[in-house]
């Protein structure tokens, strides 16, 4: 899907070394989605530079060592974004794309529909000589792992990035990425919290696997596999959680925590975050805080590692100004298992999935979701 130049991804210097650990979880795409909508909250040219200079830059598509076009200040849709949360490891670990979504914005501008595509999808990896990589099958979160390898250094996330883009277009037929971010773990927090916390709605009683009521994290069972002790609990209907709170919660997959259907559950958990995420950004108590937007952007800022493909986050910030927490529609990719037990070998998406790639790529989402109201998920 053609649209936009490639670019420089902005004249600064990379600040990928600064950023800290990275998120188990895509939770953290909330705080994209209030970042790319921003500019609405942001009535100040300074504010909105003190933002743009906190954010993370790194070449994700291997765009700006083949030399720049000139950027292109008015970014019209359809768009296609791509984000990604890795999982916290060593530096001298490879990383694995824990949590992989698309944002798609249709020509109008208006509105986006938000899809994931399971980690454990077995796919074709294709070819990538930067990391002297020769292709081959796998869990679609080890793309990155693959591509990530720099001979003589440490793995570069950044580098893993553009095979795991590659992929995703292979499986999707998106042509192009039109921008990309990756979301660390502790600034989630720390934007969850300077918002006062969030309101989301919990579908279902869940217990956590990993905390204690108070936060503490659960001691490990001296006798086998997980956890003991008492369990944080979220109720079902509307809650105010922490930064802490959210991200356990979104964390939780198996069913014997009240989520019956694993990682599509938590899937689902996360995208609805997303929007609750964009939803508070918008409310009235951090609009008309000062002190709380500025504290808000900060954090977002400093969470994100983004590039536009030769334009700013602000630039998309203005771009996607129309679009808000309502507008954003909840996608789930069909799928099942390969193999179970011992012989489980990934996950693959039902054959329906590749009609709804053809209608996103066709710009026919609305009729496809009104043939196939499934695909649609539900906070309730």
């Amino acid at each position: 899907m053609p649209v936009g130049k490639a670019g420089k991804g902005g004249g600064k210097p990379s600040v990928w070394a600064g950023v800290p650990r990275w998120a188990r979880v895509c939770t953290l795409f909330g705080a994209v989605l209030m970042l790319l909508s921003g500019a609405v909250l942001v009535g100040s040219e300074a504010l909105l530079a003190r933002y743009e200079g906190a954010v993370g830059k790194a070449d994700l598509f291997g765009d700006q060592a083949a030399g720049a076009q000139e950027r292109k200040s008015d970014i019209k849709g359809p768009l296609n974004i791509l984000l990604v949360g890795v999982d916290p490891r060593k530096p001298e670990t490879p990383p694995l794309a824990d949590s992989i979504m698309v944002l798609h914005v249709p020509e109008s501008m208006d509105r986006a529909y938000l899809f994931s595509m399971p980690r454990d999808l077995y796919v074709d990896i294709p070819k990538f000589d930067k990391a002297n990589y020769g292709g081959g099958s796998g869990k679609l979160n080890g793309a990155m792992s693959h591509g990530s390898i720099v001979q003589g250094q440490n793995p570069s996330v950044a580098q893993g990035f553009e095979l795991l883009a590659k992929t995703v277009q292979q499986v999707t037929g998106i042509e192009r990425f039109d921008a990309g971010a990756i979301i660390n773990f502790t600034g989630f927090q720390k934007i969850v919290d300077a918002m006062g916390g969030v309101d989301m709605y919990i579908e279902r009683d869940v217990k956590s696997e990993h905390r204690e009521p108070d936060g503490k994290h659960r001691k490990g069972n001296p006798y086998g596999e997980g956890y003991i002790g008492p369990q944080a609990e979220y109720k079902k209907g509307t809650q105010h959680l922490s930064g802490w709170q959210a991200l356990d919660y979104v964390r939780q997959r198996y069913p014997k925590n009240g989520v019956p259907d694993g990682d599509y559950g938590r899937q689902r958990h996360q995208q609805q975050f997303v929007k609750a995420m964009v939803k508070q950004a918008f409310s009235a108590d951090v609009v008309s805080n000062p002190i709380k937007l500025d504290r808000v952007v900060r954090a977002a800022g400093q969470s994100l590692t983004f590039n536009g493909r030769g334009n700013s986050v602000v630039d998309f910030a203005i771009a996607l100004k129309g679009v808000r927490a309502e507008n954003v529609e909840l996608i789930k990719l069909p799928g099942e298992g390969i193999g179970t037990g011992s012989a489980y070998r990934g996950e693959r998406l039902l054959p329906v999935a590749e009609d709804f790639f053809t209608a996103l790529r066709n710009e026919q989402l609305d009729a496809f979701l009104l043939e196939h109201p499934e695909f649609r998920n539900r906070n309730k």
